[in-house]
């Protein structure tokens, strides 16, 4: 293959410049939106008053020098990227059924995380943030919808429910990828 092959326009560049100006409009408008505003500040108030003592400061990662969230994350991406996977190998349902159990149970320190870094983000970025945090609800609801079809015996239910959570996982990936690199949040070093 020609280097430059990559660089050449293709009739596919238009649509993914034309989907790429339409999410950065879309973030653009939630970045400024102030609807979200008073439920961020009760939110944000309800975070940082539990009292978290040294565990603030690990779950801010600063043993790490960096977020934690990013890391404990892996868990329920990998976990149900891999049942994705697996769901179409032939003899594969126990171990999809796992696979999603164990991305539930390792979403809630990934979110706990989350949160502690959540409530101390400017506001533009909390306002993302918030809209990151209801698509990771939607993405775990799936999966527990998944996960309660699999176990009743229901494969086909569990699959389609598990799609739904897997689209809802790359829209909350975007966002947070929106969140940390393009607004450009990252370790807090007095965290």
């Amino acid at each position: 293959m020609d280097a430059n092959a990559l660089d050449t326009p293709t009739k596919v560049t238009p649509v993914l410049d034309a989907a790429s100006a339409w999410w950065l409009t879309t973030l653009g408008r939630i970045e400024r939106s102030t609807a979200a505003d008073p439920a961020i500040r009760v939110l944000r108030r309800g975070i940082r008053s539990i009292p978290l003592g040294e565990a603030r400061m690990l779950l801010r990662g600063r043993p790490l020098g960096h977020p934690l969230h990013p890391v404990l994350v892996q868990v329920p991406i990998g976990c149900w990227l891999s049942a994705a996977v697996l769901d179409v190998v032939p003899g594969s349902q126990r171990a999809v059924t796992t696979l999603t159990a164990v991305g539930l149970a390792g979403a809630a320190p990934a979110a706990v995380a989350g949160w502690v870094d959540w409530a101390d983000l400017p506001p533009e970025q909390a306002r993302v943030g918030l809209a990151h945090a209801v698509s990771n609800v939607a993405a775990v609801g799936c999966y527990a919808a998944s996960l309660a079809a699999r176990l009743c015996g229901r494969p086909l239910k569990g699959r389609l429910w598990s799609w739904a959570g897997l689209t809802a996982v790359a829209v909350t990936g975007a966002l947070g990828g929106h969140v940390a690199y393009r607004q450009a949040v990252g370790a807090d070093p007095a965290a």
